[in-house]
């Protein structure tokens, strides 16, 4: 059975000029989506989902038919995406005056609905950043960006199991995290 991901794969072979805006429509919403849970601000997300494809692009001007038609294009784009994203944690580490996570809103609130949703995500990144990089990951990518397991396993270099393990692990300390608060 033939994927939509397939077909553009083979576009992407034998055109890419003409097919990767078809890639970028495809993917970036689920990347910016899962890049914001892991570097919890918005621009930031921005900056290393554009960077994500400016990095895909170039790798697919150095690959051959072959190589790109051989490609899981969702596993391979969180990859590079991912390292990004570490690559990006590490400059903060040894750049502390870098503020790792922004609890500021990423724009004024006109409604008490709006308010609520942004004070509810800002919970949710506290509590996804007390997890472990690997549980975090998995529960991210899974639940968040909707990608099954068998590719979480290859962008992340972990094997299947463990990574199903990573999101198990992960949605307990979650479930532990708001019993915890709750009263």
């Amino acid at each position: 059975m033939t994927t939509d991901l397939d077909r553009l794969t083979n576009r992407l072979a034998v055109d890419r000029d003409g097919a990767f805006p078809d890639l970028v429509t495809t993917l970036q919403d689920g990347v910016f989506s899962g890049v914001l849970q892991f570097t919890r601000n918005r621009q930031d997300a921005e900056d290393v989902t554009q960077e994500t494809f400016v990095r895909v692009y170039r790798a697919l001007g150095g690959y051959d038919e072959d190589r790109i038609r051989e490609l899981q294009l969702r596993p391979w784009v969180w990859t590079i995406a991912l390292n990004l994203c570490r690559n990006r944690a590490r400059t903060i580490k040894r750049h502390p005056e870098t503020a790792l996570v922004d609890d500021r809103l990423d724009h004024t609130t006109d409604t008490a609905e709006e308010a609520a949703a942004n004070a509810d995500l800002l919970v949710w990144r506290r509590r996804l950043a007390g997890l472990t990089g690997p549980q975090r990951t998995a529960v991210v990518l899974h639940h968040v960006v909707g990608l099954p397991y068998t590719e979480i396993a290859e962008s992340t270099g972990r094997s299947e199991s463990t990574t199903r393990s990573d999101a198990r692990r992960g949605l307990a300390g979650l479930r532990t995290m708001i019993e915890e608060e709750t009263p």
